[in-house]
């Protein structure tokens, strides 16, 4: 079996393959000052609630854009799962060409997700990735990536809403009653959806004045089905897109 693990700045993100099919996953919080055997622990726990061993596992990939957790997960996967793991950066094999004016500057999983889109997907494609930042990755026809648009994520927007005004408070990401709120927190509500909303619509309409109209666009993330169900430029929700794109991209590396 095939353990893929996202790192991200919010979440951990971790689902078990068998052959092409996902398995179990988790989201876990991205907790920086973890030691190693604190995560192997939480690892081991994970598998044994869901009746399956670490021994089990066969091979590993990881993304991450948390630089001081790659060796740690590097650590946890060669003491607990004992497994080396395959850390995608630009010296591994993706199947996409990438032509960002520096390559290394493109973030794992924005890689990882063109791959998988190249692979699942038609081309050229959009990529809506809803984390902790709201992320848009342009994919050519050929399937190489372009490069793209990063926005605050609504998770940041709603946070910072609370901690820079004295009487707001903290909000439900959730569909409010109307898009007139009749009291602060659906009026916050409809100003962080309906927003949000707003912003993936604009930034995907200049996407295909590029790309071209019969642009896909993608949609993953933690509010990806939330976000889809107020639009109709969003073609496709997979919120496991980057782990698809981790176990894809293992099958080119082993």
């Amino acid at each position: 079996m095939l353990l893929a693990i996202d790192i991200g700045n919010t979440n951990i993100t971790l689902g078990l393959y068998e052959g092409e099919r996902l398995g179990p996953r988790w989201r876990i919080r991205t907790i920086h000052d973890r030691m190693p055997d604190e995560y192997g622990v939480l690892l081991d726990n994970l598998f044994r609630h869901r009746g399956f061993r670490l021994e089990q596992v066969t091979g590993v990939v990881i993304a991450s854009v948390v630089p001081p957790l790659t060796p740690v997960f590097e650590q946890v996967c060669q003491e607990y799962v004992g497994q080396p793991a395959l850390v995608v950066n630009a010296e591994v094999e993706t199947g996409v060409r990438i032509r960002y004016d520096n390559p290394h500057e493109v973030g794992a999983d924005r890689v990882v997700d063109a791959a998988a889109v190249q692979a699942l997907y038609t081309t050229p494609a959009c990529v809506v990735d809803f984390g902790t930042a709201t992320t848009f990755d342009a994919i050519s026809a050929e399937g190489d990536y372009l490069g793209g648009a990063i926005a605050p994520g609504i998770g940041i927007a709603a946070q910072a809403l609370f901690e820079r005004t004295a009487k707001l408070p903290r909000v439900e990401l959730v569909r409010p009653p109307s898009a007139i709120g009749r009291n602060t927190v659906h009026s916050m509500q409809a100003g962080l959806l309906f927003g949000y909303v707003g912003l993936v619509e604009g930034v995907v309409a200049r996407f295909k004045v590029e790309l071209g109209p019969e642009t896909c666009v993608v949609a993953t993330g933690g509010l990806a089905e939330l976000i889809s169900r107020e639009t109709d430029v969003i073609d496709v929700v997979d919120p496991w897109l980057t782990l698809h794109g981790l176990r894809l991209i293992y099958g080119l590396n082993s």
